[in-house]
Parts: structure tokens; sequence; C-alpha cells
């Protein structure tokens, strides 16, 4: 499908896009995602204040999500392609600014440390560098400088009929904010509503020293094929 088209669909939104121009293209592909029911009071430990913390039925979340990050490019400019594609894992949260719902990354990994200082750098967005290695059906993340490891084999099953609010909750979100000292940056995103499959988690190792509670087994997972992604050039709110 086209970008046009993608554009043009916006019925599963919660708010409109932007009227100006988006600026920039993604392909986020093979996602494993897990998600953690998670206590307010840690939760709040971990997200800066000017966030209010998004819950479903009363709980927050905290989710991991694995997959691979494919023709980034800017609109209407030829893509560089060894920063373009590469393994991503990343720690969000889900949150409010302004009223406004959206993500919170608590860690973003990439595996190419090209990648990581190009996008860190214009995002702002807290990447870093991690060995990532996948297969087909196994994905493998270690980052050497805090031993942080992920680790996990599975098997994808038929296309998910159903998407409970739940799922929806979780994974349709099209924003993200990221604080600075001296605001907030706000990145406004569109793709359509991720096709989801059934996944079947094989072995599972999760450590994450900043984040014990994803030792634990995830109380949901789902598995995408992936999306094709738009985004806008970043919003600054000032303090």
């Amino acid at each position: 499908m086209k970008v046009k088209e993608i554009e043009s669909i916006t019925d599963h939104r919660p708010f409109k896009i932007p009227e100006e121009s988006w600026k920039y293209y993604q392909e986020w592909n093979l996602a494993i995602f897990m998600h953690w029911r998670i206590s307010l009071d840690d939760l709040r430990a971990l997200v800066p204040e000017v966030f209010e913390i998004d819950m479903f039925d009363g709980s927050p979340w905290i989710s991991l999500v694995a997959f691979d990050m494919n023709n980034i490019g800017i609109k209407n400019i030829p893509k560089v392609p060894h920063i373009s594609d590469f393994h991503e894992l990343n720690i969000r949260t889900y949150v409010k600014y302004q009223g406004k719902p959206g993500v919170y990354f608590l860690s973003m990994e990439g595996s190419k440390r090209s990648s990581c200082r190009v996008l860190k750098a214009f995002s702002k967005l807290p990447y870093r560098y991690s060995n990532i290695n996948r297969n087909t059906f196994s994905y493998h993340s270690k980052n050497p400088a805090q031993q942080d490891h992920y680790s996990v084999t599975y098997r994808v099953g038929d296309s998910l009929e159903y998407k409970s609010k739940l799922d929806c909750w979780l994974t349709e979100r099209y924003a993200l904010f990221n604080p600075s000292k001296k605001g907030v940056f706000e990145y406004n995103i569109h793709h359509l509503p991720w096709p989801m499959k059934e996944i079947q988690i094989k072995d599972l190792e999760v450590n994450y020293q900043g984040f014990p509670k994803l030792s634990e087994q995830p109380e949901l997972v789902h598995y995408s094929p992936g999306v094709k992604v738009i985004t806008w050039k970043k919003k600054k709110h000032s303090l």
C-alpha cells in the first residue's frame, strides 16, 4: 500500500493527524510485543513527573518490543542503506501529556552503532547500541555496557481475527513523548492498525537491571508482521 493510501485511513486513531506534511518514513517489521502490568508506584519512579501515567482499567503497563527497523528515510531524499535497516528493542510505557495519549520510552537499543548515533542526535531519543541477533524463530540481545539481556525463541501462528480493547490500547499508539532539559518533545506518527498473529513463546530470558518486573513471565504477548510508518517533525513544548 502506498503512503497516500495509508495517510487517508485514519478512523482507528484516537486523534487527528497533523495538518502539515509528514517528514519521515520507516517500517517496523516482525515485531514481538511483551506486556507486563506494573504497580503505579514502581512506574512513577521511572517516568518524569511532567507526564501523567496512562492506565487501562486502573492499571499501568510496561512493554518490551523487539522488531526490525527498515527503510528509514527523509521524505523525497534517498535513504542511507547502512543506517536505514537494523534490529531494535525498546522498553516503553504509556503516558499522557496535556491530555494526549502516547508512549514514553524507558530504553531503546539498536544493533548498529552508526544508526544509534545518528538517530540519537536527530531525534533526541535514548538510543544505545546492543549486540542483537535474530533468525526466523529467535531474537537475542545483549548490551555490552550494562549487561542487559533478552533472549526468546518462539513460533508464529495464525492471524488474530479479534483484538481486545486492551490489545488495541497497548499497540495502537500514535504519539510519543521525550523530555529534555528545556521542555518536552512530541513526535506524531501514523500507520494502519497493527496486523496481529498468534505467537507461542518457547524459551524466554529477560534480565534488565533497571526493570526487574521484566524478569517475570509477560501477562500478554503479540506478534505482528509489521507496519509502514510516517512521522512528523518533532514538536517542542516549553516547560
